[in-house]
């Protein structure tokens, strides 16, 4: 998704209902689970950590919450999740890759063949739609209430050392080079300002405009299904008109 699908993402997941909030709390604690073990609980010296406690602040997630995940995520007897990606085709050949935080592969493959079968797609192998995409750092600046200066806000982008830069309602969105993301990131929190999420993804290089009424709902069904599914944190696709 682009910068502003991400942003819309991050709206729509703090709209939800307390049921539905608690998915989102689950997906994103299995993510700060995945980097506690990855690099220690510490945020000071774990900097995917420390982006992700940002992510689940924006999300609204409670300061105990957090806490408890990252004590849990310290001990021996803590559940290891892995990182896994999965890639396929949506309708009319809509590149889609699943990127999912699981602690059961076969369970979590089984569900996005699944959701892939039953809405006129196809799951495929690695590599078969990964050369469409590119990688690309996003950082999102939340402003709601709209009280940060837009060229302030771009000069200090900028000035890090940011590729690319644009306001969107509620939210400023900052795009780097992978490398840099940590660099840009880090001078913005200095500079002030208070960071939404941060994180590497996946854009598209090309994009696929569905027309027919059906492609469109089974597109629609496809993503809402992936994208409530417990093991999945993120989806990526180059669906040109989804927020239509």
């Amino acid at each position: 998704m682009s910068g502003h699908s991400k942003w819309n993402n991050i709206k729509h997941k703090k709209e939800k209902t307390d049921a539905q909030r608690g998915k989102v709390f689950t997906k994103v604690g299995k993510e700060i689970a995945m980097a506690v073990k990855a690099g220690g609980p510490d945020p000071v010296s774990n900097s995917k950590l420390k982006d992700l406690i940002a992510k689940a602040k924006s999300l609204n997630v409670p300061n105990d919450n957090i806490d408890r995940i990252i004590k849990k995520a310290s001990g021996s007897d803590s559940v290891a999740y892995e990182e896994m990606y999965y890639e396929g085709y949506g309708p009319s050949g809509v590149a889609v890759i699943v990127r999912a935080a699981t602690d059961s592969r076969n369970r979590t493959a089984g569900n996005v063949r699944h959701y892939f079968d039953k809405f006129g797609g196809n799951m495929g192998s690695t590599g078969c739609v990964s050369y469409l995409f590119s990688d690309c750092g996003t950082i999102i600046i939340e402003d709601e209430d709209e009280e940060l200066e837009e060229d302030k806000v771009m000069e200090a982008a900028l000035e890090a050392g940011a590729s690319d830069f644009a306001a969107e309602e509620g939210a400023y969105i900052v795009k780097t080079e992978p490398a840099d993301l940590d660099t840009v990131r880090d001078a913005l929190i200095a500079a002030g300002y208070e960071i939404a999420s941060c994180e590497v993804e996946k854009v598209p290089s090309t994009y696929v405009t569905l027309t027919n009424e059906e492609d469109i709902r089974h597109m629609s069904l496809l993503l809402e299904h992936l994208e409530d599914d417990d093991d999945v944190t993120d989806v990526y696709h180059n669906w040109e008109n989804c927020d239509e």
